[in-house]
């Protein structure tokens, strides 16, 4: 019921934008529908005379209501459509200057580009245009060469065309530090302060909620508040220039391109500030580094609590750019507090911003058990069927006990290693890092080694080599250390993994994250139940080369990920230094962090992956060599 009138009451202050013929009625009648509300009205009572008034508006609008998209347009699909569509007359830019336009009779095509032309036009006003074409002009219809969705996109084009270029970007820091607190740093209505106010924040990121205003609307409602509701004015700190900015980065937030963009409501509060940041120092700008801190005032709670002395190096670095940026500070000094608060930026995005996917985690949970147990099935499985052929069958025993003990031994690990992050608290982010980077190590050497396996024949060479020694020794101790280190090579590195992998997710002690890797060690048990059956009960062949081919492959993905995340880790406790490259991209699915330390590991990383095909390759065909060699008594 509280969510029916404070949608009625929106609805109430939407509609003194109707037209004055139906705009008192439209008033009385939300009043009526509220009291109707509030009684708790028969349902049908209540969509009957909502559906009446809808009628009325239709009629008095003069047809039926614009019907919005089900899904956000997209600017690249209305750039597209406007070149075939459209450019011929209004040209590249929108200016009017077409092939076409000096061949049309009647007025020129509007000039799209010029934003005193088309302040007064709302993107409803393009689209009916676009639908029904304009009367004396050469200006056509297109709603029946067009799909709603095309013409959605076309009129939110050109919406973009009459912005400058960089007015949305600061544009975007105009809304991060004045907007975002309200209507939620995505558009979406849910700011930190959207649940106190009586009226909740429209989400502008929807098309519904601002495609009815036209730029000058907008400007307005900015500069001057809206009456009746918790929305103030903004005149007195932004001027009508800044303001027509902030408009142009309004008219962004209902794109499919934006919506896609924006990853989390934190990344994009992060990615404003150091837009603010790279501002203020370009423009020595005091007033912009003190926007830059406002803005970043909306995740400094949650850093503070991750990290209070990050928290605090980066309050003093945006205090350091507020004070210097206009106070006569020279271009070395600038760039080093730049550079500080691009590298606490970076810290204290991964810390709050940077999560793994639960299909992420799952998957990567699941693949980890499974490879990791069925080579442990694989070997105690060899072992088995060599002690068969070789006729002690009665040693089995032997290898059955080495590996109960090795995952026994596995689980002690596990407790230890444990143990060893709770008792030293102070060392937990340098210990996660070591530990991502020992698993990077170690991925790429098993993955190596699986591919270096891939062939049947050097596989149960390895095995029958392992065996081999080991009967010759002539030892029950010895059978079972070849199981006992076989299995627990496997244990240890799947306890390894998994820690990283926790560690690269920053799952703590909960959360989602922690239930999709609980999940994937679930479903992946159950993987390896039923293989061990196939193998015993069935006699099922495990296809090696796919397998160990597909599983090197996910390995490697995960060292390549772990070694990003490890110098991560290693640069929070401050072991290693923090190096932003700029241009550099970032992607956290991938463990790619613009950072000169990270970068490099990786890109070691790929290097040694090349030289390690190429030398696999050189060895396969060495040996094909020696294999078609004739061989003389």
């Amino acid at each position: 019921m509280d969510e029916a009138r404070q949608f009625l009451e929106q609805a109430r202050l939407d509609a003194v934008g109707l037209p004055a013929r139906v705009r008192a009625v439209a008033d009385t009648e939300l009043a009526l529908l509220r009291g109707m509300v509030v009684r708790a009205a028969p349902p049908d009572s209540v969509a009957a005379r909502a559906n009446a008034l809808v009628g009325r508006i239709a009629a008095a609008t003069g047809g039926a209501l614009v019907p919005f998209p089900a899904r956000p347009p997209s600017l690249a699909r209305g750039a597209a459509v406007y070149r075939d569509q459209c450019l011929a007359c209004h040209g590249q830019a929108g200016r009017g200057d077409g092939p076409k336009a000096k061949q049309l009779e009647g007025p020129a095509p509007a000039n799209l580009a010029d934003r005193r032309l088309m302040r007064g036009v709302s993107p409803v006003d393009a689209y009916r245009k676009i639908t029904i074409g304009v009367a004396g002009t050469a200006m056509a219809q297109f709603e029946e060469t067009l799909s709603p969705e095309d013409r959605w996109a076309v009129a939110v084009y050109i919406g973009t065309l009459r912005a400058a270029n960089g007015e949305e970007r600061e544009g975007e820091g105009l809304y991060a530090a004045y907007c975002a607190a309200c209507h939620g740093a995505t558009g979406g209505g849910d700011g930190l302060l959207a649940a106190s106010l009586s009226v909740r924040p429209p989400a502008l990121r929807d098309l519904a909620a601002q495609a009815r205003f036209s730029d000058a609307e907008l400007v307005e409602l900015i500069l001057r508040g809206r009456p009746g509701s918790p929305m103030p004015g903004f005149a007195h700190a932004i001027d009508p220039t800044s303001a027509e900015k902030l408009v142009a980065f309004l008219r962004l937030l209902p794109t499919a391109e934006r919506q896609h963009y924006v990853a989390s409501p934190a990344a994009a509060i992060f990615a404003t500030v150091r837009a603010q940041v790279d501002s203020a120092v370009a423009l020595r700008s005091s007033q912009l580094a003190f926007d830059a801190y406002i803005t970043f005032e909306q995740v400094e709670t949650d850093v503070r609590a991750r990290n209070a002395a990050l928290a605090g190096d980066l309050e003093d670095a945006f205090a350091a750019l507020r004070g210097r940026a206009a106070g006569g500070a020279g271009p070395e000094e600038l760039e080093a507090i730049h550079a500080r608060l691009l590298s606490g930026l970076e810290r204290a995005e991964r810390l709050v911003a940077d999560r793994g996917s639960p299909a992420n985690l799952f998957t990567e949970s699941f693949v980890l058990l499974l490879r990791e147990g069925f080579e442990a099935i694989l070997l105690v499985a060899a072992l088995m069927t060599f002690l068969a052929k070789a006729g002690a069958i009665e040693r089995r025993r032997h290898v059955a006990q080495g590996a109960w003990a090795a995952v026994g031994a596995s689980m002690v690990t596990a407790v230890v290693i444990e143990l060893l992050f709770q008792i030293t608290p102070g060392e937990r982010e340098a210990l996660e890092g070591f530990t991502m980077l020992l698993a990077t190590v170690v991925l790429f050497y098993v993955s190596y080694w699986l591919v270096s396996k891939i062939e049947a024949a050097k596989w149960n060479a390895f095995v029958k080599s392992r065996m081999e020694e080991a009967l010759s020794a002539g030892s029950g101790w010895a059978l079972a250390s070849v199981a006992f280190l076989a299995v627990y090579r496997e244990g240890f590195e799947t306890i390894l993994f998994y820690k990283a992998l926790l560690t690269s997710a920053g799952l703590g002690a909960g959360g989602g994250g922690t239930t999709a890797v609980l999940g994937g060690v679930l479903v992946g048990g159950a993987a390896l139940v039923l293989v061990y059956i196939g193998i015993n009960r069935f006699g099922l062949r495990v296809p090696l080369k796919p397998f160990f081919a597909i599983t090197s492959a996910m390995l490697y993905y995960m060292a390549f990920v772990f070694a990003g995340k490890g110098i991560a880790d290693l640069q929070e406790a401050g072991l290693v230094k923090t190096t932003v490259v700029e241009w550099a991209p970032r992607i956290p699915v991938l463990g790619i962090y613009p950072t000169l330390q990270s970068l490099s590991l990786q890109f070691l990383l790929l290097v040694l992956l090349l030289v390690a095909i190429v030398w696999l390759q050189r060895q396969r065909l060495t040996d094909g060599e020696e294999r078609r060699r004739p061989s003389f008594p």
